[in-house]
């Protein structure tokens, strides 16, 4: 009895946290996207302004550089040293970024840096008195309320009030069919979620992978008589024919390859082709292994 209790608990987990890598990978994927549409937004901006430091606190640091990539500061243990050492690490894109930091906490720290900027408040009410001088009552009233509705949200609202929008409605019901119908509309919207969650980790390994690929050949992942998977610049490619037709369909990006393939399954078969094809890759891996 107390076995098979286990048991059910052992899955009862293991159903959760598959359920919760898929959400977490899209809550990832929403908050990469939403970051690199404020930075898109603020680009010109950050430019400007040669950049802002939006960590500092040791040995926590963290840099936009004008490009809009960041700069991150860890501390290592260098056992060569015996002693700690600071490294920093350049991160490309806010996809990567939002794998490091929570991305409230990102926008709270760009919040943190107007606030701190010497003579902000007096630059803005002087900016908002010279717009209004000319004018009417009825004008600086709007001026006001303008200036109200600039200033900045909170961004930990603001990432809750996301997080409850991408959360599904699910209806009340009443009766057994009621419910069933509500579970089948339920199964396939989350059936959509781990679609686009598993798309944007194949996009997320093209883009880190994009400056990698030009100087290999391409690498075949899959070929078989009704599939074909590879991977060069540009990204993954592949055909495959589908259950019960006789003609190819081309898969041309990440949306296309998970409607067939498993992305762990597509990670796992990658490095098993780039070990066939690069033997000595196998091997100093195999050697690291064995001197751990």
């Amino acid at each position: 009895m107390d076995a098979r209790i286990e048991a059910r608990r052992t899955a009862l987990l293991a159903e959760i946290g598959r359920d919760a890598s898929l959400e977490r990978s899209d809550f990832l994927v929403r908050a990469g996207e939403q970051l690199d549409r404020f930075m898109a937004a603020n680009a010109d901006r950050i430019r400007e302004l040669g950049g802002l430091t939006l960590i500092d606190d040791d040995p926590d640091y963290l840099a936009v550089a004008p490009d809009g990539t960041f700069r991150s500061r860890a501390r290592v243990y260098d056992d060569a040293k015996n002693d700690w050492v600071a490294e920093t690490e350049v991160i490309e894109t806010a996809a990567e970024l939002v794998e490091i930091y929570n991305p409230a906490d990102v926008l709270q720290a760009f919040l943190d840096a107007r606030e701190g900027a010497e003579g902000w408040e007096e630059a803005e009410a002087a900016e908002g008195a010279g717009a209004g001088e000319g004018e009417d009552a009825t004008a600086d009233d709007a001026s006001a309320d303008e200036t109200e509705a600039a200033a900045p949200a909170d961004p930990y609202a603001e990432a809750a009030d996301s997080w409850a929008a991408g959360q599904p409605e699910v209806p009340e019901v009443h009766d057994e069919a009621g419910a069933a119908a509500a579970l089948y509309d339920l199964a396939l919207d989350f059936q959509e979620r781990s679609q686009r969650a598993e798309s944007g980790l194949l996009e997320q390994f093209e883009n880190a992978a994009s400056g990698l690929l030009g100087r290999l050949d391409t690498l075949v992942i899959v070929q078989d008589e009704d599939e074909q998977l590879s991977l060069s610049v540009g990204g993954f490619r592949g055909r495959v024919i589908p259950e019960g037709e006789t003609g190819w369909q081309d898969l041309t990006g990440p949306d296309e390859v998970v409607r067939y393939y498993d992305p762990t399954d597509v990670f796992g078969d990658l490095a098993e082709a780039i070990a066939e094809a690069y033997p000595d890759v196998a091997a100093e891996d195999a050697a690291v292994g064995d001197a751990e």
